[in-house]
């Protein structure tokens, strides 16, 4: 026990020794004061704001583990890596970088994001059961749907909620074209098997169109004002020119935010196109700025994560290598009318031959569908914990 306690002490000035020598060789580092597993996340605080470039994300298989390395940072003190469970490491890797190392993922990826007006704090999301189990383990949630629906209606909990599900474009609009498919007959495939994923879950929907018409900007989000819906979630697919379409592909969730990133400008631009005509730029600014400054962007976040994570999950438990684009945020204006969470899915690429022809293809459309539903049935079970705490 003596040498036991010798050993610790001569380990935490050997310690503090390593963090005293980085403050004065690397004055302008970062600091990771403290992490925590909460809500199914690690979630990691530091001194400074994080830039993009300071992370960097890779994987090592065999056995699998997902790697995240943060440059030119350090810990600060020896309590940072201690309780945060077993599928999670983390070390100063050397003298400026300190490393996470999380395991148990196979069948998913973690998602990792900054908070809404948290630079400084970083989020990674942590194996689930579901993340390591095989295929064969989602379906027997089948035999428990008419128990669950009953459950909620007598408890007027799920039964009372209305999500509103926009498909995208439609009429003259076709929206992006691949290969001779359309934008707009797959987003409406894919919402109307939504529509019955959700109903499964014992939750009332509306759709914005079930057929084959254009609807102008105010129309897609006045049923979810008028009655006074839960969530809106508006159905897209996107779309790069030919030169890069054998090359760009996988799944991405937004929300609506102003960005720099101009790969979500870009996109947000081409799905603006058809709803902005006969607005002016200074109007869409101002309508943009009050938006943005309501509450329900750092909900409709919080959504985005959990639907972005359940569509990946299902999708690879039958095709691994689909890609995750992650959650993003973009300036939508389909989104901008909706005073509640929305998010905006662009379920893949109709421009990439190989994403296409599964994009069309019933059994992917309704994994996707599928993930969907239950991201908002886990969001918004989520939300009510938060209300009752």
């Amino acid at each position: 026990m003596v040498k036991t306690a010798k050993t610790m002490l001569k380990f935490s000035r050997i310690f503090l020794l390593v963090i005293l020598l980085n403050t004065l060789l690397f004055p302008d580092s970062n600091t990771l004061k403290k992490a925590i597993v909460e809500k199914g996340e690690l979630r990691l605080f530091f001194s400074k704001s994080l830039s993009k470039k300071s992370v960097k994300h890779f994987t090592l298989k065999n056995p699998h583990r997902e790697i995240y390395d943060f440059k030119n940072t350090r810990i600060a003190h020896s309590r940072v890596p201690l309780g945060l469970g077993s599928n999670v490491r983390l070390a100063q890797n050397n003298t400026n970088t300190v490393r996470v190392v999380i395991t148990g993922y196979k069948y998913s990826k973690p998602i990792a994001y900054q908070p809404l007006f948290s630079n400084d704090h970083y989020h990674i999301s942590l194996p689930k059961n579901g993340s390591t189990l095989p295929a064969k383990r989602y379906k027997t949630t089948k035999t428990k749907p008419k128990k669950t629906i009953k459950k909620s209606k007598s408890k007027n909990t799920k039964s009372d909620k209305l999500i509103v599900i926009d498909a995208g474009h439609g009429g003259h609009d076709t929206g992006a074209i691949g290969g001779g498919k359309r934008e707009k007959d797959l987003v409406l495939q894919i919402s109307k098997r939504l529509e019955k994923q959700l109903k499964k879950h014992g939750y009332r929907v509306a759709m914005t169109r079930k057929k084959d018409r254009f609807l102008k900007l105010p129309q897609r989000t006045k049923i979810a004002d008028k009655k006074n819906a839960a969530v809106f979630i508006s159905i897209h697919a996107n779309s790069v020119p030919k030169s890069k379409r054998n090359k760009i592909q996988g799944v991405e969730t937004f929300f609506l935010q102003k960005t720099r990133d101009a790969r979500s400008q870009r996109i947000a631009e081409r799905e603006n196109k058809s709803v902005l005509k006969g607005t002016t730029k200074l109007s869409r600014s101002v309508i943009l700025d009050s938006v943005l400054s309501g509450p329900k962007i750092v909900q409709s976040n919080k959504l985005a994560i959990d639907v972005q994570r359940r569509i990946i999950t299902n999708l690879h438990t039958r095709y691994q290598n689909v890609k995750d684009g992650g959650v993003r945020h973009a300036p939508f204006w389909v989104l901008v009318g909706a005073s509640r969470p929305s998010i905006l899915v662009e379920v893949g690429y109709i421009s990439h031959p190989t994403e296409r022809k599964r994009l069309f293809m019933p059994r992917y459309q309704e994994l996707i569908a599928k993930g969907i539903a239950e991201g908002v049935d886990i969001y918004l079970k989520n939300r009510e914990k938060e209300i009752d705490i």
